[in-house]
């Protein structure tokens, strides 16, 4: 560029960029009427004679572009999501987006049209964040199998997190092909199970089922067979209200009996 006293005393700052190949851009400012066309031609033809002598400088240094972005620079990376799903990826109180932000040092906003924009000095990191995104924002697909851990276990089945902050119910007799009377001795809270998601109904309530998952995988079922007690008849046809636990799926309400 120009010096400030060369701008001050000239009537004409002209900029030429482009490459070895040809002219890419040019900015004209005038302090005077207008300039001839011997100017312009006379400006380009010196133009890129400078061009061409700050290129081969440059090849001196660098022939070529990087393969690869040095692991210092900054990333920046645009993930575009449903607009339904914003409160999703946000969560309650911002806890999602924060969590994303603290686990993966990245700095995470999202505009009212769905577009994420990570921000990040580490690679790994602003994938990894992408990866939570996305994992915040996905939808619960019928038939498809996850790998999840159980959040809590219940006398009528588990709870399994199959996406970030969200939970589906596999019921008890969908855990195994062996006859279980008490969960709690078979897993543990915490433990990474394989389950195929049998259905969502109608309040957004997930179905899981580790029988399913495991017959599709071709996987032998690892889980003992249990004794049975007098109160597993009782126990097994028990499911949660459908205004109890809103995480699973379940069966209708019991009525009333006079």
């Amino acid at each position: 560029d120009i010096q400030g006293i060369e701008d001050f005393l000239g009537d004409m700052d002209f900029k030429v960029a482009g490459t070895q190949k040809g002219i890419t851009g040019i900015q004209l400012d005038l302090k005077i009427n207008g300039i001839s066309e011997q100017v312009i031609r006379d400006s380009l033809v010196q133009a890129k004679d400078a061009r061409i002598q700050i290129m081969r400088e440059m090849i001196r240094t660098i022939e070529r572009p990087r393969a690869e972005t040095s692991e210092h620079a900054p990333r920046l990376i645009r993930v575009n999501i449903a607009s339904d799903k914003i409160g999703a990826l946000i969560g309650p109180g911002g806890k999602n987006i924060r969590h994303i932000q603290e686990s993966t040092g990245t700095v995470v906003e999202v505009d009212d049209d769905g577009v994420v924009t990570i921000a990040s000095t580490n690679a790994e990191w602003a994938e990894e964040a992408r990866s939570l995104v996305e994992a915040y924002t996905a939808t619960v697909q019928v038939g498809k199998i996850y790998e999840g851990s159980i959040s809590s276990i219940k006398d009528f089945g588990i709870f399994v997190e199959i996406l970030p902050g969200r939970d589906g119910l596999c019921h008890i007799s969908e855990l195994s092909e062996h006859y279980i009377s008490d969960i709690s001795k078979a897993v543990n809270e915490g433990d990474v199970v394989k389950v195929k998601c049998i259905g969502v109904d109608d309040h957004d309530r997930v179905k899981l089922s580790r029988k399913a998952a495991l017959e599709e995988l071709g996987e032998e079922d690892d889980w003992e067979p249990q004794e049975r007690s007098e109160n597993d008849g009782e126990r097994r046809e028990r499911r949660p209200r459908r205004d109890g636990d809103r995480r699973g799926g379940g069966g209708g309400r019991r009525r009333r009996r006079d």
